[in-house]
């Protein structure tokens, strides 16, 4: 039985691998369970993160609110945030419960909360604290572990941590890393600057590629296209993660990439996953969710498109009133069926 677990593990692990050809990053306040569930319906192959839980809230919290997903999300990745490798342990056996496909440590975050926290971006500075978590999370996962980080902080060379962490973290078995192309200034900028002052740094990323061919090495930050995907995989790249733009234009990112990516088929028009997404909706209402929860992260889907405006407009509005439904959802789709 431990060997066909290990073959299995190895199996999963590999189509895993395919799936992180593109990703879409965690991302605080939005990629909850309905944008992600709202992303799956767009690409039935790209891997997609949870928002960062930390370890002690999976330990002490509410943990079906933290941990709970639909099936049809799969694949699915938890991200967790901590900093000690006991309680990051029992964080990942408890998740393991959930059956997420992969379990993430984020050491990359640089908000000052998860700064006081000694996890997140920081934790560049201590790569054998980080080892020690890894391997501890390792040890007690059915599922790979997993590191997203920056290339560096503050007055790091980054040409020098990075490779240097690479190392340390491969040595206590991870194989598997997200490469966020820009360093983190941990004193002096907000979060929302860290994603766009500090320099993108494309080629150190490349370069750890060929220094690390063994290591699965996603690439991220200030991707926005389908076709700025495909180039940095035809760098020789095993995967991009993409963030705000798969948010904001999912389509434009998302939209093309089963086909594009995996060869799978036709890509859905907005319209269809519009459409699609109608039995989800109207489940989660039928057990007292609210309209504006699912669609406030679907407010993007026919950008570029004639009638957008008005989706958004018709949405944002009306969506957090009592009692909004597919009603109101069907008056929005209808300001962009108008020109068809």
């Amino acid at each position: 039985m431990e060997k066909y677990i290990k073959n299995n593990n190895k199996e999963a692990e590999a189509k895993l691998r395919s799936n992180a050809r593109l990703s879409v990053a965690p991302m605080m306040d939005w990629t909850d369970r309905h944008c992600r569930m709202f992303h799956r319906t767009i690409s039935r192959h790209a891997l997609l993160y949870t928002e960062m839980v930390t370890a002690p809230a999976v330990i002490h919290g509410k943990r079906a609110q933290l941990l709970d997903y639909s099936p049809q999300e799969h694949p699915v990745a938890l991200q967790l945030g901590g900093s000690d490798p006991a309680e990051l342990a029992q964080a990942t056996k408890i998740a393991a419960d959930w059956g997420y496909d992969e379990i993430n440590l984020n050491v990359g975050c640089p908000s000052d909360r998860v700064q006081s926290g000694a996890f997140g971006a920081v934790l560049m500075k201590t790569p054998d604290l980080v080892a020690r978590c890894v391997e501890a999370m390792i040890a007690v996962s059915p599922v790979e572990v997993t590191v997203k980080c920056r290339i560096g902080v503050d007055d790091q060379l980054a040409e020098e941590v990075l490779p240097a962490f690479l190392r340390s973290l491969s040595g206590a078995g991870v194989r598997r890393f997200t490469l966020h192309a820009r360093k983190a200034w941990l004193q002096g900028l907000s979060p929302k600057e860290n994603r766009e002052i500090p320099p993108l740094d494309y080629p150190l990323v490349h370069a750890m590629k060929r220094e690390f061919p063994d290591l699965h090495l996603s690439l991220n930050g200030g991707v926005a296209t389908l076709a700025q995907v495909q180039m940095h995989l035809d760098a020789g790249m095993d995967g991009v993660m993409v963030g705000r733009a798969a948010y904001g234009e999912p389509m434009d990112v998302l939209g093309g990439a089963d086909a594009a990516l995996w060869g799978d088929g036709a890509p859905r028009s907005p319209f269809e996953v519009a459409e699609a997404m109608k039995p989800y909706i109207d489940a989660y209402l039928g057990r007292g969710g609210r309209l504006h929860q699912i669609t406030r992260h679907m407010l993007g889907l026919f950008h570029g498109r004639p009638g957008a405006r008005g989706w958004r407009r018709v949405l944002s509005e009306g969506a957090t009133r009592e009692g909004a439904g597919l009603p109101l959802y069907d008056r929005a789709l209808a300001e962009v069926t108008r020109g068809l």
